[in-house]
């Protein structure tokens, strides 16, 4: 009888202990870009050269997922009381744990824990239990939070141009500074909109150039509306195309008189603006015609080079700003383009209503050196603003077409920082629908910001390999094969291996000698070996 009793009482803790004992997906926080971004620059740390040559040859990309999690990280999950690691995945940035449901959830207790997973769904919170899916690997992108925004008001004006993608990619103009040229910016230091940039810190500073004041006043509140559709943020209202961004207000416009003198304002506020690290400018001003007539600007001076703005607009595009201006609404009357839209250094932009119509107030292009303008086509006609007063509600001019795309602007190169301003440029005029058949009226045509982020992220992927990687070219091979060098090297040793891995040449390499004569080899394949700063490379070559 007493064997039995033991017997039953072995099964109650057996079963006991085995209802107790769950496993769990623990996803750790986004992998450290820094880390990230040296491995990228070097994948033969992380992955073989057969794996290389695979993912080449299929064009695979090698991204963040083949960079392996934090190992510390690891360690410290492993070392949690009851808790036993069973596997890892770099791929899906987690752990694969066993323990009791309780000391599972005590890791979330740990700073870079971001979610579990239970086996057992039941076990799940409401925002665990993520799918072995594509969005599995949300967890493991440097953009681990991805906004999800309802845009209220604005979502014509955003979805048009694709900004939506951008801002679904983590892409919302974080650490990207913007600077906005206007009249006034009544309320910015009250309206709900700025909320989150005031408390953020991201409204850097202001100035009034007109009257030499540390304010954000002004003479009008146009600057408070055109402001909004960068920067607004008013949950399920409105948000604005590069609400995380951070941003300058500025004051050059002068609402009491209209003289050239506000050009030069405007011309010394870029200054300050590129002084002050300012990758994007927004103006929402045009000049052509004076309170003094005698200064105005005919169609001959709005060639892109005459008038003090334009001037100004080109010197800011070669000091690496893309400077955004609204093409001016002039379409009805005057007809072009006026200052600084008509400058090649302006990012020039028209106005289309809500089905990418154009909108006939729209000025249009070319500059009268022959130059399209504008550049490309934003929404203008009933465009979704916040007020100086909180209050969303709609506008119609350029001037809002402008802010709406200098804000996407912001997003998509906080997503490439390194390309340079005119290749940035570029590929959102090649993603509009009328890029290969420009037009007066429509420029370029509407853009797609989400086909330029494509874009942008590739270029910058194969900019970053050249940078940091030795590269060989051609390949395969008939005579002569080159050698680019990265950054960080400037001379090298180049070895060269046949198929049974024999050395059959070895030689110094340097920039300005960088080139081997293999046209005596036999025809197949062969290994390159490139030795530089105590690092190794090696590379398959084809020889023909």
């Amino acid at each position: 009888m007493m064997k039995k009793l033991s017997l039953l009482l072995i099964v109650f803790v057996t079963t006991f202990s085995f209802a107790q004992t769950e496993d769990a997906l623990v996803y750790l926080e986004a992998k450290d870009p820094a880390v990230v971004s040296a491995a990228l620059a070097n994948p033969i740390t992380i992955l073989t050269q057969a794996a290389l040559d695979r993912k080449n040859m299929q064009g695979i990309a090698i991204d963040e997922r083949d960079v392996p999690l934090n190992e510390v990280q690891k360690a410290a999950i492993d070392a949690a009381t009851g808790i036993t690691v069973l596997a890892k995945s770099k791929w899906l940035n987690a752990v694969y744990v066993r323990g009791s449901e309780t000391n599972i959830n005590n890791l979330l207790n740990l700073s870079f824990v971001t979610d579990v997973e239970f086996a057992d769904k039941s076990l799940n919170r409401p925002t665990s239990g993520k799918q072995f899916t594509k969005d599995k690997f949300e967890v493991e992108n440097q953009f681990q939070s991805r906004p999800i925004y309802n845009y209220g008001d604005a979502t014509n004006q955003t979805e048009m141009i694709s900004v939506d993608y951008l801002h679904e990619n983590g892409y919302t103009g974080q650490d990207v500074i913007v600077a906005f040229m206007d009249n006034g910016y009544p309320g910015v230091l009250t309206n709900p909109a700025y909320t989150d940039l005031r408390n953020e810190g991201r409204l850097k500073g202001y100035y009034d150039f007109v009257d030499r004041v540390e304010s954000p006043e002004g003479t009008g509140s146009h600057g408070a509306s055109t402001f909004s559709d960068a920067a607004g943020f008013l949950n399920g209202q409105f948000v604005g195309t590069a609400p995380s961004a951070s941003y300058y207000l500025f004051i050059t416009e002068d609402n009491n008189n209209e003289s050239p003198a506000e050009e030069a304002f405007w011309v010394e506020a870029l200054e300050r603006a590129d002084s002050l690290g300012v990758y994007v400018t927004n103006t929402s001003l045009s000049y052509q015609t004076f309170d003094n007539t005698s200064f105005d600007h005919e169609y001959p001076d709005l060639d892109g080079l005459t008038t003090i703005a334009a001037r100004g607009a080109n010197a800011g595009f070669d000091k690496g700003m893309i400077n955004v201006v609204s093409a001016g609404n002039a379409g009805n009357d005057f007809g072009y383009v006026a200052t600084p839209s008509d400058a090649p250094g302006a990012f020039t932009i028209g106005a289309v209503d809500q089905n990418e119509n154009y909108v006939s107030f729209s000025s249009r292009g070319p500059n009268s050196a022959g130059v399209i303008k504008p550049d490309v086509m934003a929404k203008g006609l009933d465009a979704a603003v916040v007020s100086r007063f909180g209050n969303v509600t709609t506008a119609s001019g350029t001037s809002f077409s402008s802010p709406i795309t200098a804000g996407a602007v912001a997003s998509l190169w906080g997503a490439v920082p390194t390309l340079k301003n005119d290749v940035v440029m570029q590929a959102i005029r090649e993603s509009a629908d009328r890029y290969n058949n420009p037009t007066d009226q429509y420029g370029y045509g509407v853009p797609d910001f989400g086909a330029a982020l494509d874009n942008l992220l590739t270029l910058g992927t194969e900019q970053q390999m050249l940078e940091n990687n030795f590269a060989l070219y051609p390949n395969p091979v008939t005579t002569q094969i080159n050698i680019s060098f990265p950054k960080s090297a400037e001379d090298a040793e180049f070895s060269l291996f046949n198929v049974l891995g024999e050395k059959i040449l070895q030689t110094r390499i340097t920039i300005m000698k960088n080139s081997i004569d293999v046209s005596g080899l036999s025809s197949g394949m062969y290994i390159a070996s490139i030795t530089s700063n105590n690092k190794t490379t090696s590379y398959k070559i084809i020889k023909e």
